[in-house]
């Protein structure tokens, strides 16, 4: 199922300059929630264009869900220089900021793909606005995500079996020692960027927000 939807393309103002955006809105009806998708690493070819966020995004569209992608500062046409980070939890808060203003009222989640994954949930859990976060490829080898230990909101992980920035066993062991309704789907047989099964993240996505919780815990 697809959801229709008006597409427009703009520009936030971001803390350190623009950042290049697209929103697709849903259109004949009010959105149940709206989302920002955040993309992998801008260091390593990471834009908002990448399949695996451009899945994601399709799937929360399907469901009537607003959705906000942006580039990092220094990615596309997003102004502004690399943060290892820590400035882009700030773009997703701008991020989160613009969503607030369009959808007054509507709960807001965030879904981030690896970088984005963990500079995007570090500034979910921080808001208050945000029910709801989708993690998708995790890379727990070499990035810190203790803050999740503290964040009770509903929370959905994908993850290939095989990926090689996270070890799945590493995923399940968090995801089982988290506070909270969470929940982790495992892609058999797939890498870091769910080759030949991308579909499976879709509905991984779609199948979690049917059953999830509407309000954090």
């Amino acid at each position: 199922m697809s959801s229709t939807h008006e597409s427009t393309n703009f520009f936030l103002r971001g803390p350190d300059g623009r950042l290049e955006s697209v929103l697709w809105k849903p259109t004949g009806s009010a959105a149940a929630i709206a989302a920002v998708v955040c993309h992998p690493h801008p260091l390593f070819g990471g834009t908002m264009h990448n399949k695996v966020v451009f899945h994601a995004a399709k799937a929360l569209d399907s469901l009537g869900i607003a959705v906000l992608r942006f580039n990092f500062r220094g990615a596309g046409l997003s102004e502004g220089k690399h943060d290892r980070g820590r400035g882009e939890v700030d773009d997703v808060r701008t991020a989160l900021a613009f969503l607030a203003d369009e959808f007054p009222s509507t709960p807001l989640l965030v879904a981030g793909f690896s970088f984005g994954c963990w500079v995007g949930l570090r500034a979910g859990c921080g808001d208050p606005r945000v029910e709801k976060l989708i993690g998708i490829g995790a890379p727990v080898n070499d990035s810190d995500f203790s803050y999740l230990t503290d964040c009770a909101k509903a929370k959905l992980f994908v993850h290939g079996s095989n990926d090689e920035h996270g070890d799945v066993e590493k995923v399940r062991q968090m995801v089982m020692s988290l506070p909270g309704e969470n929940e982790l789907v495992v892609v058999d047989r797939v890498d870091h960027f769910f080759t030949g099964k991308i579909a499976e993240l879709g509905s991984a996505i779609r199948g979690w927000l049917h059953t999830a919780p509407r309000h954090a815990c």
